[in-house]
């Protein structure tokens, strides 16, 4: 670890000189992309820099401890000793975290879709729900919410829905929340005050640009109808929804939100790309071990990770056997205890297998 440590040190020094050059100065693109790479590595060397430091003070106060013989010296320096080792044990596991591998979609923007499972009306309702909460929480973290699709049901739920969530880190912290949610509750419709439980699927797709995956023209149809549901005389009048279709694969995205035809086609071509990508992945990672496949493809998908109970006004994540309480308060996008608890199982994981 010492080694790498010290690459990684170098080269970020390597890229302080290369930005402070001229001919780096004037060429945009370059200065962007070297300027990229050094801020991705200068948390992890300054923490090394500390640990380094922190080194050398513990290595001082040992040999001071040595060598004296007064009482009251060496119980200052053992002191001393004790924090500086505690200290020296944060700064090595922070070293550690910084070294696991990134997800390369970490900083992404993403595609969530929302669909009504098992249940009836009330998994409409309840899909409803998952869609404000992760609207409030994009909300909270400052990021920027765009619908693109939606299909209503008869009660004010949804049957789907899909958005776009744009902002720092967005994947990051929403890969987590692929797969089957469950929900136990007494629905409004219920006289009798019985417990339904009712599901919803969610899928969490990282936003693709055009240069990452090439997708020919003539691979793509493209239909346009009439919007329909809400949105007023223009949007259900004029032609401005748009369909697209992967030939290849028989891959569908619609989009009709918007009011005009090309912000339809622009969404619904995001929606496209993302799932293309998604499959693409998929594909890449077949080679991988069954755990990893598990995590990032469709089995994870396909399981029950999270029930929420309302009677009992608690939250349960299945992954990490956790349960969490104050349900209406989660529901309103109070969602970072959750996520922390998940990433900190996934960096042990990866823990695990590097020091292994």
């Amino acid at each position: 670890m010492q080694d790498k440590l010290e690459l990684i040190q170098k080269r970020y020094e390597e890229l302080s000189q290369l930005i402070s050059q001229p001919e780096v100065a004037t060429d945009v693109r370059r200065l962007q992309k070297l300027s990229k790479e050094k801020a991705s590595l200068e948390y992890i060397v300054t923490i090394y820099q500390e640990y380094k430091a922190n080194s050398g003070e513990l290595a001082e106060m040992e040999a001071l401890l040595s060598g004296t013989a007064e009482v009251d010296m060496a119980a200052l320096a053992k002191d001393e000793i004790g924090k500086l080792r505690q200290r020296q044990d944060d700064l090595l596991r922070k070293l550690k975290l910084s070294l696991l591998p990134k997800d390369p979609n970490d900083s992404k923007d993403v595609i969530v879709e929302i669909r009504a499972g098992a249940g009836g009306d009330e998994a409409g309702l309840f899909a409803a729900d998952l869609f404000r909460m992760y609207s409030r929480y994009a909300q909270n973290k400052g990021w920027q919410v765009n619908m693109i699709n939606s299909s209503q049901s008869e009660r004010g739920g949804f049957k789907e829905v899909i958005f776009e969530v744009k902002g720092g880190g967005a994947f990051s912290r929403l890969k987590y929340e692929r797969g089957v949610h469950r929900v136990q509750r007494v629905p409004v419709t219920e006289a009798s005050g019985r417990i339904h439980t009712s599901t919803a699927t969610v899928a969490v797709l990282p936003a693709v640009e055009d240069i990452e995956l090439n997708i020919k023209p003539d691979d793509i149809r493209m239909d346009f109808f009439h919007s329909g549901g809400a949105g007023g005389q223009n949007v259900n009048k004029v032609t401005t929804a748009v369909r697209l279709t992967h030939l290849p694969t028989g891959i569908v995205a619609v989009c009709q939100d918007e009011r005009s035809q090309l912000k339809n086609r622009v969404k619904a071509m995001a929606v496209l790309r993302a799932r293309l990508f998604d499959i693409k992945q998929r594909e890449q990672f077949e080679s991988i071990d069954k755990e990893r496949r598990n995590q990032v493809g469709t089995g994870e998908r396909a399981e029950k990770i999270r029930t929420y109970n309302f009677p009992q006004d608690r939250v349960t994540d299945h992954r990490t056997k956790s349960t969490f309480h104050n349900l209406p308060q989660i529901l309103d996008g109070g969602l970072d205890e959750i996520v922390e608890s998940l990433l900190a199982r996934e960096q042990v994981k990866q823990l695990v297998a590097v020091l292994s």
